[in-house]
């Protein structure tokens, strides 16, 4: 595909990509557990944008539609054979550097929402981690409201059962 950048097409994809691409990066990261692969996984989700800007729905918020892009394609790469080939028993402290630059004191609530089923997983990430309303991630994830809801309700069931005896109520 050879399409020419116009001036006002290099400065949206610029805009969207210095005020998303951080949050998209963190998202990718969650999902897929891999730096570079998140890395890759958000320079394609910005090239899909710019091939499908005209998609940008009326009404709809420019993060939501890259979160949908961006999930999307981190499951496309979840699905792909390729994924279904790499030694995911590796853990962290098996590789010679940090997989992240993000030191995280404690793993424990991470690695129980990663653990999750990826429905409940995606919904976790994107309301607590990502601070978006039930109705933006209605929007990325292409679902009603109510199934978000339902689908945060269950995952913050599940996170309670796994984490439990970890923290304290106090």
């Amino acid at each position: 595909m050879n399409e020419a950048l116009v001036p006002g097409d290099v400065q949206l994809l610029e805009r969207l990509m210095a005020q998303y691409g951080d949050s998209l990066l963190r998202m990718c990261w969650s999902m897929l557990h891999d730096r570079e692969l998140a890395r890759d996984a958000v320079q394609e989700t910005f090239l899909k944008a710019y091939r499908s800007r005209a998609a940008l729905r009326e009404g709809g918020t420019e993060r939501a539609w890259l979160m949908r892009i961006a999930v999307n394609t981190c499951r496309d790469l979840r699905r792909s054979r390729w994924w279904r080939m790499v030694n995911r028993s590796v853990t962290p402290d098996d590789l010679p550097e940090p997989a992240c630059d993000a030191e995280i004191p404690d793993g424990t609530a991470l690695a129980a929402v990663v653990s999750l089923p990826q429905k409940y997983r995606e919904v976790i990430l994107l309301h607590y981690y990502q601070q978006m309303p039930l109705a933006e991630i209605a929007q990325a994830l292409d679902v009603p409201a109510s199934t978000v809801r339902s689908r945060l309700m269950r995952a913050k069931e599940k996170l309670h059962r796994k984490l439990e005896g970890w923290y304290t109520d106090e």
